[in-house]
């Protein structure tokens, strides 16, 4: 390795220098490579394990390594859903002198997958639409921190299953542009790319087959400008109602809240006569049911899973404390007796298979239609049994899934949806 190698780094990992970066990334030996699914890139990326964990190296030049990084970084801080940056490396050299590309470094996240690789056969209707929510909710996120993307697709975004839907998060950061805000055209010209790239992704799985017939791309397509657009009315839009109706104000909160946000700030005004009021919130901010659940019990999940576990813990505490004890007090408790022993039951070999919090998720679903299709109430205990028995063992790995070898282009992976799993029921 050459001496001239410069390493920026936001970790302090000695492990980054025993990596082969005196070798162009397309020929690093194979105890290196992870094979993880990916989706299609304009460069070449590999995914690399260091260190106990899977890395993601990107080729690149240096200027749009350290712009990528950056951003990345930026957009950290600023709580955005995306990957995590670790390194830019630089002046890389072959042994014979010659110069390599620089490259990227972001960490894999962990439980995500490509679009790709979100169906075992064919991808469903229903799944594309949750897909396209999720990029249309992670995209208004972007917008109301004034980031242009540039690139909207699904092959930049990765994915987390979230208690029946999914959570986006944004991957390639290399065409963003970060302004004090945007204007309505840019943000529609985001919108444009976002219909246009999808729509060009699904026509290529339709064309190979690999869509369920029900599916039409252009549609789906059209659905992330719908989507985006309530999404963003709802969340900027100002609204006018009688005086009498204040009641409205709190209704627009809990209406944000439902869709998992939280009014930092919200600007009330009253007209001259003081007869009508006008309302519009100011400071939006995303993970309502997440924080509420980390507050409580200190579990850290997906929005919807935040929710999902919330309602179990609030039918909980109505059950056996009726509304008496404290929050806390009650959270602890639901804790120590529902949600650990739960997780605690999934043998060792099968505890990669999905997040906990998604676990839990999809136990409760699981005991829901046990105990619909056998009229009783199925107790937790035989419940955790079942689905270990009938649901998870036949998941596939998602902390790390191992596929065929990556390339630039790594195919569909066998990785059962949630319908596939609700079939099993």
């Amino acid at each position: 390795m050459s001496g001239s190698l410069s390493i920026t780094s936001a970790i302090v990992d000695p492990a980054l220098l025993d990596l082969p970066w005196n070798r162009p990334l397309d020929t690093w030996p194979q105890e290196n490579i992870a094979a993880l699914p990916k989706g299609i890139s304009r460069h070449l990326v590999r995914f690399v394990y260091l260190s106990g964990y899977v890395i993601a190296i990107k080729e690149t030049s240096p200027e749009l390594a350290r712009r990528e990084y950056e951003m990345l970084r930026t957009l950290q801080r600023m709580d955005v859903p995306c990957v995590d940056p670790i390194a830019v490396i630089t002046n890389r050299t072959d042994d014979d002198g010659e110069p390599l590309e620089a490259v990227l470094i972001t960490r894999h996240l962990k439980f995500s997958l490509p679009y790709r690789a979100l169906y075992s056969q064919t991808l469903r209707p229903d799944t594309a639409t949750r897909l396209i929510d999720a990029l249309a909710v992670l995209l208004v996120r972007l917008h109301m921190i004034g980031f242009f993307w540039g690139d909207v697709s699904l092959s930049n975004t990765l994915f987390r299953r979230d208690a029946g839907a999914f959570s986006a998060y944004l991957v390639d950061a290399e065409t963003g542009k970060l302004y004090d805000g945007l204007s309505n055209g840019q943000r529609e010209n985001d919108l444009e790319i976002a219909r246009v790239n999808i729509a060009g992704e699904l026509l290529d799985l339709a064309a190979g087959g690999r869509t369920d017939e029900a599916l039409d791309p252009m549609a789906v397509s059209d659905g992330i400008v719908a989507a985006y657009r309530t999404l963003w009315t709802e969340l900027t839009g100002s609204e006018s109602f009688a005086s009498s109706e204040r009641w409205r104000i709190n209704k627009r909160v809990e209406r944000l809240n439902d869709l998992g946000f939280d009014i930092e700030e919200l600007a009330i005004k009253t007209d001259d006569s003081g007869t009508r009021v006008r309302i519009q919130p100011k400071v939006v901010d995303a993970g309502h049911h997440s924080r509420r659940l980390l507050r409580l019990t200190g579990l850290d999940s997906q929005e919807n899973q935040a929710r999902r576990l919330l309602n179990d813990l609030d039918s909980y505490a109505a059950t056996f404390h009726r509304g008496e004890a404290d929050e806390e007090m009650v959270a602890h408790e639901w804790l120590a007796t529902v949600f650990e022993p739960v997780v605690r039951a999934i043998p060792r070999e099968l505890k990669g298979r999905l997040e906990p919090a998604e676990m839990f998720h999809q136990m409760l679903e699981h005991r829901w239609y046990l105990s619909q299709n056998e009229s009783r109430d199925v107790p937790l205990a035989e419940a955790v049994g079942s689905y270990i028995d009938n649901i998870l063992r036949h998941r596939r790995d998602e902390a790390t899934i191992i596929g065929p070898p990556t390339g630039t282009f790594t195919g569909p992976t066998d990785v059962l949806d949630e319908d596939d799993w609700r079939s099993k029921v």
